[in-house]
């Protein structure tokens, strides 16, 4: 089968691909923009890609046609499919009726932590000798690729609430089906596509309404939004975790250093084993939680779970240390929402001790553009020393008031190379600079590097 691709260098899009090709179908694609990491890797699995949407991709007629959620009418490319009578699907319908009607699935949903707990997962797996297949919104290192078919019957899956299609406004994660399914926690964020959290935990009460009763919900208890969502209905027995060392209930941990970098692991008041891994930060904790209690679920033995977490190396983009030059150490994080900065720097805070962190963050998902955060941005940054915060040309809020808020120790800055140079200059032995942005941050991250070696 030929299976040509819209907007297939997307992290979502590119790992179907991968898993299209892994089934031995003719893959293309195209995406406005083609370029590495994705670009290269498809093309090194034979995967033929286009630039731009025009209609010349289809010079050969494909069998299907995948259109990613961020194609919308007036998209040339969409718009010959439609006048063409090419059968066309959704991305995360195509993985449900090719991949998941055939596996076991374990699908971490939630608004943080979804691609750390499920790499997690995959690795606890992997180190178990079940060789599952898995689709996640990152790379662990452990790992090294995003997408892999793997050996039925187990396939985990990162279960994004953001819309399928432009055709299917529903949440991804409705199409998958889990019969293992992890709630990691709830708030406010798509802004561009829900109008409030009411409508985001109708989704996962959606959801919920999939699970089989023979499944098995893994629940955070420290998360009320959560829990309101299964008071709404839940048919399927739960499981609650919690990073809380003073509960007794369900999964939680005692004995746990400062830094969260070892514990112990807990199930109902009895010691399952102890963990001491490279990771840290009490968010890291529920993640590993979680992925313990999937894994049981799945005929994991919890022994075997933490062990293998002891050898997790963590994920790409998630307090990633990318250079220590002259005693001076770069982190760069996906954190984009206000609790997933508060969460991160909490955690390196908490493994630095009393050295200075600063903090460079770009606002740059549709969410923080658009200013639904404004009002509890400023507190996240409290374990920061020093603040820089990017300001782009057509930001819709005032971050002046922001920076405000947050004090002397806040700047704000509009050049990329500007805030690099300024981050050199001030730079002293022992800081930690931690840059922040889901996108690239305009080669921030490379640059501050070769600039601190220099």
């Amino acid at each position: 089968m030929h299976v040509h691709i819209l907007g297939i260098c997307g992290t979502f899009m590119g790992g179907l691909a991968l898993l299209a090709r892994g089934m031995r179908h003719r893959v293309t694609g195209s995406d406005a923009n083609v370029y590495p990491p994705m670009s290269t890797q498809l093309q090194s699995q034979g995967i033929e890609l286009y630039e731009g949407y025009d209609e010349a991709q289809f010079k050969t007629r494909p069998d299907v046609v995948v259109i990613g959620n961020a194609l919308s009418r007036g998209n040339p490319a969409v718009e010959y499919v439609l006048n063409n009578d090419i059968p066309y699907i959704s991305g995360p319908q195509f993985l449900a009726n090719e991949i998941l009607a055939k596996r076991w699935v374990l699908a971490v949903a939630g608004t943080h932590g979804k691609t750390t707990t499920s790499s997690m997962l995959a690795h606890i797996l992997n180190y178990a000798g079940m060789s599952p297949g898995f689709l996640i919104g990152g790379v662990a290192h452990d790992l090294e690729v995003s997408a892999k078919l793997g050996k039925e019957p187990f396939f985990i899956i990162e279960a994004d609430e953001y819309d399928t299609a432009f055709f299917d406004k529903r949440s991804k994660f409705v199409h998958y089906r889990p019969r293992t399914l992890v709630l990691n926690n709830l708030e406010y964020d798509h802004a561009d596509i829900f109008p409030d959290l009411d409508a985001i935990k109708k989704q996962f009460h959606h959801l919920m309404r999939i699970v089989p009763a023979n499944g098995l919900v893994i629940n955070n208890n420290d998360e009320e939004n959560i829990n309101s969502v299964l008071e709404q209905g839940c048919w399927t027995p739960c499981e609650s975790f919690t990073s809380d060392t003073n509960n007794y209930q369900g999964w939680h941990v005692r004995e746990a250093a400062t830094d969260y970098s070892q514990f112990d692991v807990y199930f109902n008041d009895e010691l399952q084993g102890h963990l001491q891994w490279q990771l840290s930060g009490a968010h890291n904790v529920a993640n590993a939680l979680a992925a313990i209690a999937a894994a049981r679920h799945s005929g994991v033995p919890t022994k075997h779970a933490v062990n293998a977490l002891s050898e997790f190396s963590g994920v790409a983009r998630r307090l990633q240390n990318i250079g220590y030059v002259k005693e001076v150490t770069v982190y760069d994080d996906f954190a984009h929402h206000p609790t997933a900065i508060k969460t991160t720097l909490d955690g390196l805070r908490r493994k630095v001790g009393s050295q200075r962190i600063i903090a460079v963050f770009e606002p740059r998902s549709n969410t923080m553009r658009m200013g639904v955060h404004e009002h509890t941005l400023a507190a996240s940054f409290s374990d920061a020393d020093e603040v820089i915060i990017y300001q782009p040309d057509d930001i819709e809020w005032n971050i002046a008031a922001i920076a405000e808020s947050i004090g002397d120790h806040c700047q704000i800055g509009n050049n990329i190379k500007s805030i690099s140079r300024s981050l050199v200059e001030t730079a002293k032995a022992g800081d930690h600079i931690l840059i922040m942005s889901n996108g690239d941050f305009g080669g921030l991250r490379e640059r501050l590097v070769s600039e601190l070696a220099h």
